[in-house]
This record gives structure tokens, C-alpha cells and sequence, in this order.
């Protein structure tokens, strides 16, 4: 792009506390990289630090995003040097269920978000009176994909003083707004806040599917807002997944199904685990496991009880959280198949990483999913509500052989060509 950029650096800043990244964190890392790489002089970070945003150079803000990188120790990493694949791996090569090891500790010597900040901004001689209302120079595009934090307002009110800056946000979706019941009672008045805050301040913005753009051109029209550029592209997807499939022949020995996701309401854990309870019933030893990748939402009682109490799914579930991406993409290669049971998803990441590795998918048959194009039959949608069904595919992947042939492999994601679709869409503001 030829007009200053300046990046939303804020929620990549707190993800100093995860120990791993998730998929949202890989998406936000992997723009920011692509929108800091500029020249020194055109292009910005900013994060919001509580008493207004801040502005950093982009030296300061790569170096800050790299550290974000270098804090979750992936680059070169092996799955057998992840302890929580270790875990995972032995478990489904039967060995005893244990306990799951701690997360990998933060980094020795990185420094909490605030206190890295300044230290980045003084390095580079760039006081943190710097602000973009300020500062930011004529023309330029803000950019923030993180939705963080488009709750409020306060963050975001420079935009009205520098008309010249044109704002484009990433909206993920709108399901806390369209499928309420199965988030947080906050989260509902919080996210008609942020597309108040798009409504308000935005010159522009950023979806994945069609699915998200229609429900945002919709409840944005209600807000009166019936002018808002969008652009609409599938996320690409992180390199690490379209490498070849590693084969391991201690995972073989038993077949397996990823599902990976937060556990909540939303993703439909109960039912899937009352299908591998009446698998445990039919198959008895011969069940397929099931491995539940992810943290723990809200209201997942229901869910992690049924877990631990149930005789029947003891010995055949295992919940994990801590994993590393380069464990995931191993678990992916050499399971029979990911899930993907919820009830609304705006994209979907885990789908189309899978896809994108080679692996089928079994999903739920929702809007979002029918987008995806040239799957054929690595790509299963069912209703999320009918719980035979599943049974009956998860039974039928379960019995089939599970190797290294690549059929259905996605093609690798195209990062070139959707960065220079977004630069002109933004350039174009």
C-alpha cells in the first residue's frame, strides 16, 4: 500500500499470557506481519493502553509482534518437544490417561504488556505521549482485525478528529447478536456495542464469508449505516498446515477424531459426547478416542462432568489445552477425520486447516460451510441436531484406512494474492 498503514497492535500485545496461540491469534499475527513490513516512515502500531491509544513506529510495533512470536517458542518446534503432544500421543497409543502435563511457561524475561511497550517505544525514541490522533500522518489507514476493544468507544473517538484516516475493522461474526442463547448474557449488548462502534467510526470492513457480510450489511442498514465498503475473502491459512502429512505409526495403532474448538454451549460437545457414549456401547474396546483440543469456556460444567463421571467415555475422551500448532497439525495428519459439530460459525479456522492438511471433515451443516468450495468428500456436513446421523459417519470414517494419500488435500492458501486483493481494497478508501 502507498498510504500509511497503522496496525491495532492491542489484543496481539495481551497475548503475552497465552502459552500457545490460538487460530484467531495466528490470523492477527500473520496481517499484522504483512502490515508492519512496510516502509519505516509509513507505517504505525498502535495499542490502547487505558488512558487512549498510543503510537509506535512500525520498528517498534514488529518488534513487539515478533516478541509476541518468539513468546510462544513455535518456530522450529517439534510435536515431541511439545509435553502436552507428548500427553496426547501417548494416550492414544494406550497408554494410561494420567494427568495433563502444565503449560510450557512463558519465556524467561518477557516483560508483561504495558511494561513491554515502553520498553519497545523507548527503545526506538518514541515516548508514549505519541498518539495517533496526533501524530498519525494524513491519509492513512487504521487497521484493526482483533474486534479488541470495539466494546467501547473511547478507544476509538480520534477517528472523528482525523476525518483523513480511513478505519477498516475485522468483524468475525455477529452470533452473539444472531444466536444469543449460546453466549454470555454480557455478550450480547457488548457486540451491539462494537457494531455500533463500526457503525460509527468505520470507513470499511473485513469478513470472511458471505455468511458474515450479509448479517453485517443487515444490522448495520438498522443502525442506518447502508454505505460501509466490505470486503469479503476467506482468511488464508497458516503455512504449517498445508506442509506434507507426517504419518506416525504409534497414532495408527487405534483409531482417533480431532475435535477442536472452545469448549461452550455453542459448539455442541454434549452432543457429540452422547454419540461416542452409544459408539462405547456398540464397539466396546474397538471405539474410536476422541481428543477435545481446546480451552474452557463458559457454562463447559455439563460438558467436563459428563467427561469425568461417565464410565462409558473415560476411557475413550481426553481433553487438552496447551497444544502447540505444530501438535495440532500432527494430531490433524493422522486422524480419521476433524469435527466440526456447532450450531453457528462465521468461518470456522479448525474446517478449513484441516481441509487445507488433507484431513476430512465432518461439520455441521450451517451456512458457513456450505460456502467452501471444491471439497467433494473430504467435507461432510450433517445437522448439528441429529445425533444418529454423526453416529452413523463417525462409524463409517472410523473403518476406514488412514494413510498418507493426499486426495482432497485443499491447495495451499494463496497469502500473495489475498494480500494484494486487501491492500487495494484499503488503498481504494
Amino acid at each position: 500500500m502507498r498510504r500509511p498503514v497503522c496496525y491495532d497492535i492491542t489484543r496481539l500485545l495481551t497475548r503475552i499470557l497465552n502459552a500457545t496461540p490460538n487460530g484467531i491469534d495466528r490470523v492477527d499475527h500473520a496481517l499484522a506481519q504483512h502490515f508492519l513490513a512496510g516502509e519505516a516512515e509509513a507505517t504505525f502500531g498502535a495499542a490502547y493502553l487505558g488512558l487512549g491509544s498510543r503510537l509506535l513506529q512500525g520498528v517498534a510495533a514488529r518488534e513487539a509482534v515478533n516478541g509476541i512470536a518468539a513468546h510462544w517458542g513455535e518456530t522450529g518446534l517439534e510435536p515431541e518437544d511439545d509435553s502436552v503432544y507428548r500427553f496426547v500421543a501417548d494416550w492414544l497409543a494406550g497408554g494410561r490417561h494420567g494427568s495433563l502435563p502444565r503449560r510450557r511457561r512463558r519465556r524467561p524475561g518477557l516483560p508483561f504488556p504495558v511494561s513491554a511497550l515502553v520498553g519497545w517505544a523507548g527503545r526506538y525514541g518514541l515516548p508514549l505521549a505519541s498518539t495517533p490522533r496526533r501524530d498519525l500522518p494524513r491519509n492513512a489507514v487504521y487497521l484493526n482485525v482483533s474486534q479488541f476493544p470495539l466494546w467501547m468507544t473511547s478507544p476509538f473517538t480520534w477517528l472523528e478528529e482525523r476525518r483523513d484516516v480511513r478505519a477498516a475493522f475485522f468483524v468475525h461474526d455477529l452470533l452473539p447478536i444472531d444466536l444469543p442463547e449460546y453466549f454470555r448474557v454480557a455478550e450480547f449488548e457488548r457486540h451491539h456495542n462494537r457494531m455500533r462502534s463500526v457503525a460509527r467510526f468505520a470507513s470499511a470492513a473485513i469478513v470472511t464469508t458471505r455468511t458474515v457480510a450479509d448479517s453485517l450489511e443487515a444490522h448495520l442498514a438498522e443502525l442506518g449505516r447502508h454505505d460501509l465498503p466490505v470486503f469479503v475473502a476467506p482468511t488464508p491459512i497458516a503455512p504449517i498446515f498445508a506442509a506434507p502429512r507426517r504419518v506416525e505409526p504409534a497414532l495408527a495403532r487405534h483409531p482417533f477424531f480431532v475435535l477442536c474448538s472452545t469448549i461452550e454451549p455453542r459448539k455442541n460437545h454434549l452432543m457429540i459426547l452422547a454419540v461416542w457414549r452409544a459408539l462405547a456401547g456398540l464397539m466396546g474396546r474397538d471405539t474410536p478416542k476422541l481428543v477435545l483440543v481446546g480451552t474452557r469456556g463458559w457454562h463447559y460444567d455439563p460438558i467436563i462432568d459428563l467427561i469425568e463421571r461417565s464410565p462409558a467415555l473415560r476411557d475413550h475422551v481426553v481433553e487438552v489445552n496447551g497444544l502447540s500448532t505444530p501438535g495440532l497439525k500432527r494430531l490433524i495428519d493422522n486422524a480419521q477425520a476433524v469435527l466440526m459439530p456447532s450450531f453457528g460459525e462465521g468461518y470456522g479456522l479448525p474446517v478449513h486447516e484441516a481441509l487445507t492438511a488433507g484431513t476430512p471433515v465432518i461439520a455441521s451443516d450451517v451456512s458457513a460451510f456450505r460456502e467452501i468450495e471444491a471439497a467433494g468428500d473430504a467435507l461432510t456436513l450433517l445437522s448439528p441436531l441429529n445425533g444418529d446421523a454423526w453416529l452413523a459417519e463417525v462409524r463409517r470414517r472410523a473403518a476406514m484406512p488412514r494413510g498418507g494419500a493426499e486426495e482432497g488435500r485443499r491447495p495451499p492458501s494463496d497469502w500473495p494474492s489475498y494480500f494484494a486483493a486487501l491492500d487495494a481494497f484499503l488503498a481504494g478508501l
